[in-house]
């Protein structure tokens, strides 16, 4: 069974704000302390940060942009409640703090608390509407809610708020793309990567929607853009397998549906796809082994069923085929290619009645499929 990744959109961790946006500290120590706080943020160096922020609001507890700096680190640490802690917090000393709005939006939705995020990227964006960050988040909510037109008015509102936003052309064009407006989402994706070139989500998502257009050159290349970018990106190899798959490459398919294992050996469909390139190269034994893994994994998985039973079925297994094929359709009752393929393993055993009523349903089942 092939698929391949669908475009996503992910949440946009704002983690800069200005000292100047706080009132004056009480001591010049404490503004020393938040400023070397923020410099170890920007470099995502968390314990040193977190050092700095507790000096800071040690020194003066009503320094509210530590507490937001702090709750930033929280955030990236996926500490999310002790994150809005601080938010809060901020917000109590500053009520007009645009960005501990937007961060503690962040917070919540991850928490997937969608009401709590919606209002607070709502005040985030009425006290400062050129913030980009809690546009593109908004945008994000909608998207996950399935409201394409408000999303895609937001990334664009993000845009024109901060034209060198690449993570909001990155999000307007995975809409683009969902609205299938290809050339739009292409450009999307182009300008993302010309404002950041390391932007694996943006090679991946120009590469899905090349693939989604037949253009499957284009989209390898894509996806292996996609990879230097990021080479721990599990969805740009499985991408990739499953374009190199469609090119008849089946040994190159089958390396990149290994990669993709190796970064998640629990995923099914890489199993059941490198399962596939495998039986497609006539390595049977080797492909039996995935598609049992997969079983392993999710015993109701059908497709996995249906997979193995052809394998054993290539083995001359016949009891071991059928069995196989019978619990992909007790699984899938509506999959035909098991009927049809137990139908073929009968008629070879001699059982022809058999044979013929798995046939006849599986013929009944394609017309039905095609009406």
């Amino acid at each position: 069974m092939k698929r391949v990744f669908s475009l996503c959109v992910s949440i946009f961790m704002v983690t800069s704000f200005s000292v100047m946006a706080q009132a004056p500290a009480a001591n010049k120590a404490a503004i020393d302390a938040f400023t070397k706080g923020s410099e170890a943020l920007k470099k995502k160096d968390f314990p040193n940060a977190i050092i700095n922020y507790n000096k800071a609001i040690e020194l003066d507890a009503k320094i509210a942009t530590a507490y937001v700096g702090r709750g930033i680190v929280a955030n990236n640490q996926n500490k999310y409640p002790e994150a809005i802690a601080d938010f809060s917090k901020a917000i109590t000393l500053d009520p007009k703090l645009a960005d501990a709005y937007s961060n503690r939006g962040i917070s919540s939705l991850k928490l997937n608390k969608n009401p709590e995020a919606l209002a607070d990227f709502n005040k985030a964006i009425e006290l400062d509407p050129k913030m980009s960050a809690p546009l593109v988040n908004r945008g994000i909510l909608s998207y996950g809610q399935n409201k394409f037109p408000e999303a895609l008015a937001d990334f664009t509102k993000a845009i024109t708020a901060d034209p060198k936003d690449a993570v909001a052309y990155n999000q307007r064009g995975v809409v683009q793309s969902e609205l299938k407006k290809y050339p739009e989402a292409i450009a999307d994706f182009t300008k993302a990567i010309e404002l950041d070139a390391k932007m694996a989500d943006a090679f991946s998502g120009r590469g899905i929607v090349a693939y989604n257009q037949n253009k499957l050159p284009e989209a390898i290349a894509d996806f292996t853009k996609a990879i230097a970018a990021d080479p721990k990106s599990f969805k740009a190899y499985f991408n990739r397998g499953v374009a190199n798959d469609d090119i008849n490459k089946y040994a190159e398919a089958a390396a990149d549906y290994t990669k993709a294992i190796e970064l998640d050996p629990k995923d099914i469909d890489a199993l059941i796809n490198r399962g596939s390139a495998l039986h497609k190269q006539n390595k049977i034994a080797e492909a039996i082994a995935d598609f049992t893994k997969a079983i392993e994994i999710n015993p109701k998985h059908a497709t996995a069923f249906g997979n193995r039973g052809l394998g054993y079925d290539e083995q001359k297994k016949y009891p071991e085929a059928i069995a196989d094929y019978t619990k992909a359709i007790e699984l899938n009752p509506n999959l035909a290619t098991a009927y049809y393929n137990r139908g073929i393993v009968l008629k070879s055993l001699g059982k022809t009645e058999a044979a013929i009523a798995d046939f006849t349903k599986a013929r009944d089942l394609k017309i039905n499929k095609a009406n």
